[in-house]
C-alpha cells in the first residue's frame, strides 16, 4: 500500500514539477503552493515575520517550494529548503533552483541561529514529533525568533477521525506545544478568512491539477494522494479542522 506522505511529497511532487515546467514559468509558484499557501495567507505571514531583502528564510518541510519562491518574489529573501522526501527535493530544485537539503524538520541539518526567519506550512500536523519540530525551528533562527506556521487545528482530539499520517492539534494543545518549545504566539489568524486566491492564480492551479489527473489519474500513487486530499477537504468543509496562521517569537521568560 502506498504511503500517503510518499505519494504526495515524493512522487506527486515530481509529477507536479514536470507539469508546471511543461506549462511554463507562470505556473511554477501556483503549482508549488498547492495546498500549502495562497497569496493572501502568505502575505500575512510575510508581513508578520517582517522579512526583508537579503534576509534568509528557512522553509521546513518545503515540499515543492512554492511558498518560499513566493516570499523570494515578494521580498527578495534568500530561501533555504529542508524537505524529507527525495522527490520533493528534486522538484524544488528543478522549479526554483534554491538550496535544498534533504532532512526532517524535527532534526534540522543546519546550525543554530543560522537563519533570520523560518516557517513550516502544513507540516506540524503531519508528524507526531511536534514539540521537537518547534524546538528545532527555535534553535535555528536568530533572536527575536521569527517563526511562521500554517496548522490544521482540530476542534477536538479524535485520532479515529484523522486521515492516515495526520495529527491535528487542538488550539489548546498547540498553545501548550508552543510554550514547551520556548516560544510564544505573537499573532494568529484564521486562514480560511483570507484564503481565496485571485482568479488567475486559481485558474493556474486548476490547470495544473487537471493536467496531473489526465496524465496520472490511473496511477495508484495519484489515487492515494487524491483520497488524502478529499478526506482533509471533507474535514475542512465540516469545520472539524480549520487552517490557522501563527506568528511566533522566542519566549522572553524562557
Amino acid at each position: 500500500m502506498t504511503d500517503p506522505a510518499a505519494a504526495e511529497f515524493h512522487t506527486l511532487a515530481e509529477w507536479t514539477a514536470r507539469v508546471a515546467m511543461d506549462l511554463g514559468p507562470d505556473y511554477f509558484i501556483p503549482a508549488g503552493c498547492r495546498g500549502s499557501g495562497s497569496p493572501a495567507a502568505l502575505d500575512w505571514l510575510i508581513a508578520q515575520l517582517g522579512v526583508s531583502a537579503g534576509e534568509t528564510l528557512l522553509d521546513c518541510g518545503a515540499g515543492v517550494g512554492g511558498p518560499a519562491a513566493y516570499a523570494a518574489a515578494q521580498r527578495d529573501v534568500r530561501p533555504v529548503l529542508v524537505e524529507p522526501q527525495a522527490g520533493g527535493c528534486r522538484a524544488a530544485r528543478a522549479l526554483f533552483g534554491f538550496p535544498v537539503v534533504r532532512g526532517d524538520a524535527s532534526t534540522l541539518p543546519v546550525a543554530a541561529e543560522s537563519f533570520d526567519a523560518a516557517w513550516a506550512l502544513g507540516v506540524l500536523c503531519t508528524t507526531q514529533a511536534q514539540v521537537e519540530l518547534l524546538r528545532e525551528m527555535r534553535r535555528v533562527v536568530r533572536p527575536p525568533g521569527r517563526i511562521g506556521l500554517l496548522v490544521l487545528v482540530a476542534r477536538e482530539l479524535s485520532p479515529e477521525g484523522q486521515p492516515e499520517d495526520s495529527f491535528f492539534p487542538t488550539a489548546e494543545s498547540l498553545r501548550d506545544l508552543v510554550l514547551r518549545a520556548g516560544l510564544r504566539i505573537e499573532a494568529w489568524r484564521n486562514a480560511a478568512d483570507i484564503w481565496d486566491p485571485p482568479a488567475q492564480w486559481r485558474e493556474r492551479v486548476q490547470r495544473v491539477e487537471s493536467e496531473l489527473g489526465a496524465r496520472y489519474g490511473d496511477k495508484s500513487t495519484w489515487q492515494v494522494a487524491e483520497r488524502q486530499t478529499e478526506l482533509i477537504g471533507q474535514l475542512l468543509s465540516e469545520s472539524t479542522i480549520s487552517p490557522q496562521l501563527f506568528s511566533l517569537r522566542l519566549d522572553s521568560a524562557d
